[in-house]
């Protein structure tokens, strides 16, 4: 049995890590901290998780994680760098679902999000953990930066074209959708339900937080730097993203090939048959990444479709996924249930 605490777990990418983690046959769950919380049943919060966890909140400062073998931060960003050292020192293992160790350029990171780096000597040592690009190093890594969702289904979708050189790197663009919930469980103008509801729209379009980490991975993938244009919209859902990713194509090539080739191997990447379009709902509560790819009127532009579950691969399934390498347990424990529809 994996020993597992978990650090804040009163948001959406929260519960949701523990609905995956009640289910887990491997994981005993230890310890789930909560400042705002602590002493409340966590089934009182969450009335889903009724009969499947029986623990209460804990106060971070009278709860004792280092006897874990893995310590999940489903925390906002800043927090997990606080307690990191502590624990790597001691052994325990870190998957943090934040943004504190997912870029490598702590310069970088500090401009993006706004705060100084309290270990920037860690960043150097955290594995970026998706799966379908760094697998192995994941199975050996004391920390883990979970992938934001945006980045999660961007990169996906982009992969096998950018590893195989067969695009031209200068066009890559992505215009991504998203439900409310990627926006977090706090209460803002924007996410209540007369502002989204009925509405559709971009943002952050001079610039997301996620987009230093997306270009990032399109670099390693490429070998030389890559400036993707991305695009983030909000989108009258609760759960899901879109992803829409254009590029400009540099040979000929056999896209369906190409993408059902890189994927054959890949438990939670699905390559849907030539002509899909993937929907929102084929993967909602499911840790699975859906893609179509597309070469409208053959010309030299490829059009790839990628979704997923923004809570689950973009977050707390994708964290399980990792812990269960780290762990060397199969990949799909506790992550092989279907799409909930309608």
């Amino acid at each position: 049995m994996v020993k597992v605490g978990i650090v804040g777990a009163t948001g959406y990418t929260g519960v949701e890590l523990l609905r995956l983690l009640a289910r887990h046959p491997q994981a005993d769950l230890r310890a789930i901290t909560s400042r705002a919380e602590a002493g409340v049943p966590v089934a009182a919060l969450f009335p889903n998780l009724r009969g499947a966890i029986d623990l209460a909140f804990s106060d971070p400062k009278d709860t004792r994680l280092t006897g874990c073998d893995v310590v999940f931060f489903a925390t906002p960003n800043g927090v997990c760098m606080q307690q990191a050292r502590e624990l790597l020192d001691a052994g325990v293992r870190v998957i943090d679902l934040a943004a504190d160790f997912r870029i490598r350029d702590v310069p970088t990171w500090e401009s993006w999000y706004k705060m100084k780096h309290a270990c920037p000597e860690l960043v150097a040592d955290a594995v970026y953990g998706l799966p379908e690009l760094y697998r192995q190093k994941i199975r050996h890594a004391r920390l883990v930066a979970n992938p934001g969702c945006y980045p999660t289904a961007v990169q996906l979708g982009f992969l096998p074209l950018v590893e195989a050189g067969r695009v031209d790197l200068a066009s890559l663009i992505a215009d991504a959708k998203s439900g409310v919930s990627g926006a977090g469980r706090k209460a803002e103008v924007h996410t209540l339900f007369s502002e989204a509801g009925d509405n559709f729209k971009a943002y952050a379009v001079p610039g997301h937080r996620h987009l230093p980490e997306i270009a990032q991975g399109l670099s390693a993938m490429a070998g030389r730097d890559v400036a993707p244009v991305f695009v983030p919209h909000l989108t009258p859902m609760i759960r899901g993203i879109h992803a829409t990713l254009y590029a400009r194509l540099n040979g000929s090539v056999d896209l369906q090939g190409l993408y059902e080739q890189r994927y054959a191997a890949e438990p939670f990447v699905d390559v849907m048959p030539s002509g899909s379009h993937p929907e929102t709902r084929s993967v909602r509560a499911a840790n699975t990444c859906r893609i179509a790819v597309h070469r409208p009127q053959d010309r030299d532009t490829v059009v790839v479709l990628s979704v997923i579950d923004n809570l689950v691969k973009g977050a707390a399934g994708q964290a399980v996924q990792n812990m269960n390498i780290m762990f060397d347990l199969p990949e799909a424990i506790a992550l092989d249930a279907l799409a909930v529809l309608p």
